[in-house]
Parts: C-alpha cells; sequence; structure tokens
C-alpha cells in the first residue's frame, strides 16, 4: 500500500507542475521586480566564497552527517527510521530536530546543484525514501507525534502544544523539497512536502484563535511560498496568506512570538529574533506574490527600525539573552518573557550580545526577499553585510566548530555567567543554527546574481561564472573576476552575443564613495547605494570593470548606544574587523587598548594567516591603569598611555587560533 501511496502521490505531482523552460521561474511572481537564478546556473569559479563552499561541502557537510545518522548526540534520522517502523525507540531531542535534518538535507542538495556527485544523491534518495514511510497518510509528519503515537501513546495528538515546532518542521521540509527538486528534477521528496501541504490545508481551513497561535518560529510561510512556485499550485499560496492573516485571531499574544499586536500595527521589531526575521521574510515572500501594500507597509517600518535602531555593526540581530517587552510600558499588563530577543531601540551590548548565528541568517533571508520584490540595493547592502561578518563568524574556519551566539566583545572575566558555549563547538544542544549555516552558504551562489525583464543584476562580488536564460528567451553568460572582499576590483565579460538589448545592473554599496565604473574602458556614473544600470546590444566581447574603494574606515555609533558612547570600530569594505588578544602582548587585555583619534591603517594580506586574510596594522595605545578589585566607583587619577602596534583581524575569523579575547568596539585615545 505504501508503494501504491507513492505512486499517487508522484501523478499528483507531475499533474500539478508546470512545464518548465530551462533558467525560467515556473512562476515568477508577478509583483517581484527581480526573480533569483537556479543554483546551477550561477557557479563560484575562485576566491573567497569559492574557499567557503569548498569547506563546507568537503567539512561541513560530511561531519554534520556524521552527527545525524548516529545517535552519540541525539537522533536525527533515526527518529524517522523508528516513526517509520525500521527501528525501536523513543524519541529523544528538542522537538525541531526534524527541521535542522531538513535544513543539513538542504544543504547537500545545494552542493549537488555545484558539484552533482553521485554519492550523496544516492544519500539523499536512500533518506527521502525514509521520511516518505515515516510520513501518515493524511499527511502529517513530525516524528516525536509520531513516535508516541507508533509506542502506544495515543494522547500525543497533532498540534497539542504550540512549542512543538509542527509548522517549523514542516517549512523546512518544503523549502528543503524544493531546492532537492530545483537541482534534481526528482519529485518523491516535492511529493513528501506537498502531502503535508494537504494536511495543513485541511487542518487549518477554518483555523480557530487556537490553531492560530502555532507559529514558532514560522518557516512555514517561506515554504509554502518556495511550494507554490515549484508547483504553481494556487492552493499553496492560498494557504500561505491564510496562515499570516489567522495571526491577529490571537488575544493574548507577547511579543516574543510577535503576535501581540496585529501585523498591519506593527512597526518595530520585537522579541525572538529568529521568529522574528522569520516571520518578515515569509511576509516578504507573501507580498512579492500578491503586491498587497498592507503586507509592504509594516515590513518597511519594521525595516528601519532594525537598520537604524537595533542591528548591529556586523548585521546580527536579537541583543538580549533574556527581557521583557515591551520594556518600559506604562501598561504593565502587556509586557512579557522575551528570549533571545530585540531589546529596546539603541539596546546594542557587546559582551552580552545574543545575536544567534540563525536570526543573522534569517536577517539574510528577510533582507534579500525585500530585495527582489523591490530591485532597491540597500537590501543587498544588509544581507551581505550579515554573510561576511555575523553569519560567517557563526562557523569555524576547520568547517565543523560552530557558534550559536556572536557577541561583539569577549573578555576573560565577564558580568555574568552566559549559558552559551563563548568558543566554537562541534556540537551544540540547540543545533539549529550548524545546519542553517552550511545550507546558507552553500546557496550564496544563487544570490550573487538576479534576473528580470531588463536584464541581469549583479548583487555580490565574486569570482563566478553565470549562465542564465531571460523571460524573453535571450540565453545570458557572464564571468565575473575578483579578489573581493580583500581587493574592491571587479571585472566582468559578457561572454554572449545579445539579440536585444540587455541590462547589466551593478550594485554600488552604499559605503563606496568614489567607486569607478568603466565599461569597454568608458567611464559609467554611478550612486553609491544604487544599482547602476548599463544597458546596450552586447557583442560577446564586453568588458565592465568595477572599482571600489576599500580604505578602513572609522566608524561610530549613535550617542544613544550608550555601550558604546566614544568608541570606534574599523570596517574595511563589507568587513568588520576585531582586535583579538591573540595579537597582542602577553601582559595586555583588549579591554586596555584604545584607538588615536588621529588612527591610519595600513592593509597586508596575510596568506599564511587564517586561511588567507587581509589584515589591518597601525598604532593604538594602552593606559598605564591600576587594576581593579572589587569596588564599583573610584576616583578618577590621569594616567599615561604607551604606544604599542595594533593589527585587527576580520570579525568572522575570530576564535580560530585558540582561547582568546576579542572586541570590535575600543575608546578613543589621545
Amino acid at each position: 500500500m505504501r508503494k501504491l501511496a507513492a505512486i499517487l502521490s508522484l501523478l499528483l505531482i507531475a499533474s500539478i507542475i508546470a512545464v518548465e523552460v530551462p533558467g525560467q521561474e515556473i512562476s515568477s511572481g508577478t509583483h517581484r521586480l527581480v526573480s533569483p537564478v537556479r543554483l546551477t546556473e550561477a557557479k563560484w569559479t575562485d576566491g573567497f566564497w569559492h574557499q567557503c563552499t569548498a569547506t563546507c561541502r568537503d567539512q561541513t557537510i560530511p561531519a554534520m552527517w556524521e552527527i545525524m545518522q548516529g545517535t552519540k548526540y541525539k537522533p536525527y534520522l533515526e527518529h524517522f527510521r523508528i516513526a517509520a517502523g525500521l527501528s525501536d525507540g523513543n524519541y529523544h531531542g528538542a522537538p525541531f530536530n526534524d527541521g535542522d535534518f531538513y535544513k543539513w538535507m538542504e544543504a547537500v542538495c545545494a552542493a549537488y546543484a555545484a558539484d552533482r556527485d553521485a554519492e550523496w544523491d544516492a544519500r539523499l534518495d536512500e533518506i527521502i525514501g525514509i521520511i516518505a514511510n515515516a510520513q501518515r497518510k493524511d499527511g502529517y509528519i513530525h516524528t516525536p507525534v509520531l513516535i508516541a503515537n507508533r509506542n502506544g501513546n495515543a494522547e500525543v495528538r497533532p498540534f497539542g502544544d504550540r512549542f512543538n515546532f509542527e509548522m517549523y518542521n514542516m517549512g523546512h521540509l518544503m523549502t528543503a523539497a524544493c531546492v532537492h527538486h530545483e537541482v534534481t528534477g526528482k519529485d518523491d521528496f516535492l511529493a513528501i512536502a506537498c502531502k503535508a501541504a494537504d494536511f495543513l490545508d485541511e487542518a487549518f481551513r477554518n483555523p480557530t484563535p487556537q490553531q492560530a497561535t502555532h507559529a514558532i518560529c514560522p518557516s512555514h510561510y517561506m515554504g509554502l511560498v518556495d511550494l507554490y512556485r515549484a508547483t504553481n499550485e494556487r492552493r499553496y499560496l492560498n494557504l500561505a496568506e491564510r496562515l499570516i492573516r489567522m495571526r491577529d485571531q490571537i488575544v493574548d499574544g507577547g511579543d516574543d512570538n510577535q503576535d501581540r499586536v496585529p501585523l498591519g500595527r506593527q512597526t518595530e521589531a520585537v522579541g525572538h529574533s529568529v521568529r522574528a526575521t522569520y516571520l518578515y521574510a515569509g511576509i516578504a515572500d507573501l507580498y512579492a506574490e500578491t503586491g498587497d501594500e498592507e503586507l509592504w507597509k509594516p515590513l518597511s517600518a519594521i525595516w528601519s527600525n532594525v537598520v537604524e535602531k537595533k542591528m548591529y555593526i556586523t548585521g546580527g540581530c536579537g541583543a538580549l539573552y533574556d527581557g521583557a517587552s515591551p520594556d518600559g510600558s506604562k501598561n504593565q499588563g502587556e509586557i512579557t518573557r522575551v528570549h533571545q530577543a530585540f531589546g529596546r531601540n539603541y539596546q546594542l551590548p557587546n559582551i552580552t550580545a545574543h545575536n544567534e548565528t540563525c536570526a543573522n541568517i534569517g536577517n539574510v533571508l528577510w533582507n534579500w526577499r525585500m530585495f527582489l520584490a523591490s530591485g532597491d540595493a540597500k537590501y543587498v547592502d544588509i544581507m551581505e553585510l550579515s554573510l561576511y561578518n555575523s553569519v560567517l563568524s557563526g562557523v569555524a574556519l576547520n568547517g565543523t566548530d560552530f557558534f550559536y551566539t556572536n557577541p561583539l566583545r569577549q573578555q576573560d572575566i565577564a558580568p555574568v555567567e552566559l549559558r552559551w558555549s563563548r568558543t566554537r563547538v562541534p556540537y551544540l544542544t540547540s543545533f539549529c543554527c550548524p545546519p542553517n549555516v552550511a545550507r546558507t552558504i552553500c546557496e550564496v551562489n544563487g544570490f550573487a546574481y538576479g534576473r528580470s525583464e531588463r536584464g541581469v543584476w549583479v548583487n555580490l562580488f565574486g569570482s563566478s561564472t553565470l549562465d542564465t536564460t531571460l523571460p524573453n528567451g535571450d540565453r545570458i553568460t557572464l564571468r565575473q573576476e575578483t579578489d573581493y572582499p580583500w581587493n574592491g576590483r571587479v571585472n566582468i565579460a559578457v561572454e554572449t552575443l545579445s539579440q536585444n538589448e540587455m541590462s547589466l545592473f551593478l550594485r554600488i554599496p552604499g559605503w563606496a564613495d568614489g567607486a569607478k565604473l568603466l565599461v569597454n574602458d568608458k567611464p559609467h556614473r554611478v550612486t553609491p547605494g544604487a544599482y547602476a544600470e548599463v544597458r546596450r546590444l552586447w557583442k560577446g566581447d564586453d568588458v565592465i570593470e568595477l572599482v571600489l574603494p576599500m580604505q578602513p574606515q572609522l566608524v561610530e555609533a549613535h550617542p544613544l548606544v550608550e555601550e558604546i558612547r566614544n568608541q570606534i570600530a574599523v570596517k574595511r569594505g563589507p568587513i568588520v574587523y576585531c582586535l583579538e588578544s591573540t595579537d597582542l602582548p602577553a601582559d595586555v587585555h583588549v579591554g586596555d587598548v584604545a584607538i588615536p583619534l588621529n588612527a591610519t591603517f595600513t592593509t597586508r594580506f596575510d596568506n599564511e594567516l587564517l586561511g588567507g586574510v587581509t589584515v589591518l596594522e597601525g598604532k593604538a595605545e594602552v593606559a598605564n591603569v591600576k587594576p581593579w578589585g572589587n569596588e564599583l566607583y573610584r576616583p578618577f587619577k590621569p594616567h599615561d598611555a604607551k604606544k604599542i602596534d595594533l593589527k585587527l583581524i576580520p570579525y568572522f575569523k575570530w576564535s580560530n587560533r585558540g582561547k582568546s579575547e576579542m572586541t570590535v568596539w575600543m575608546p578613543l585615545g589621545q
């Protein structure tokens, strides 16, 4: 019977999937100004992202498989085997472990798009078969419930606990299945996702206020829209809209899950930062398909609030381990506990910064979708900032150790004991971030370019090739060569002869004052923070040269960010730099170091350091200050300072040379 059900599911998929034109979207979204390219169309050829994806493919994904196929830490694949009746046992793990396994599968699929590794393809086939056998006939799939039922506990039912993460897990199932279908052309995983969506469509046909609370970490909004685009089945888009709209039925919500205030009235980011950024990304997806301005209005207001008042210089999101929101409200009855959350406006601590890696990835997903809907470069600027800094910081250079949180300062003496490791480790009890990093790194090539009716959009810089087809049928191939982000020179060659005029849109980052663009050696006007459009009939040998200034910049924060008043950070291009104690004399702590007012830095690429990195070198001041004891205050006394040599490294590469102190922000000296 299971084989017959599988065959019927595949026949159903075949009946609803539209005929696919190579290089074109099945459903591009009538309100999406830019469409993404396929993962198979954009490929890294050398340089920064080529190295990152190679490490992910060769180290991260296999190491994670060793964890997830076994039971040393927690069962992942084994849970599906138990649910399918292939093994005996109980559920042992976090309720969101299914979703983490789906994220790892998505990473494997994205890597397969580049290397076509037959061994991983066969392994995916085997895993998908196990998941299909675990899925209930009605489409429900969530192993904590399925295992309890199989073991005789009929009292455990679907959606019995809003914190059981069923929607989160199924959302990641849908997205992973869509990526698998895109890169392999197979329908078996997609059939499982469609059955799960069909179950949700029936279960939430007339949602109640109680059902409305089941939206914790809402990856399912993105997943359903992904499924709609992959199958052209309108029911899935309607379901996504219905599930988003039902949030307004909640009468006793709180800020931790962004449901205290109806969506249309929200103007600032509150609560759990992963839940928030996933929510905003899903709403942006829905807007792209519906064009409903009532969705875009709160998104725009919340985005401005994050970027102007709540985001770290690294693109990190979620200042607080724990807190209360809305903090300071006159109506104290509406205040609820929040965790791993956005804080008040301008509340951006350093040592105790949470900045969960998943939240920073959520920031990427949200800004990517805002860009696709609008074509506005400011969203890609934030996406790039997060990718290079607060996302990559989540994984070590070896590809097998991970951070859950990403603070901007680490000192030997901290003000409070914190619950997450201050060094990267191979396994975390909450293992959501590692597979999320893996799938994100393997999919950055999909962010690098976009396409629209007018042409190709160059969003991210890195040595790569693009071979895609525009909506009018014109095939475009181009090659990008650059040492970015260590060097600001980018060369692009359009290698195909176009039959019609086509535009090449090149992002000029907002930080790139003085950028220069040459087309066949002729200057072209550019504006930082916008796309430069070059429209012409391409001849097949046209060459574009973009030169982005990469001088180190001293950065200060708004004076209301009290934690870093009179401190500065150093940034070069998209990279935020930090000071690590490894590069200081043994008797100097990072908290002792100040940056002179007239500080200047020289750049040097060190191929032997941290896998190859551009370091910033200059002078700093170290104050001769009496060590602090237990006193909270003491009389101020002027002190002398000595000069020392200073070396700064990219923030995302800290903690790769053993235990160390680190800081991004440093006080101003003399």
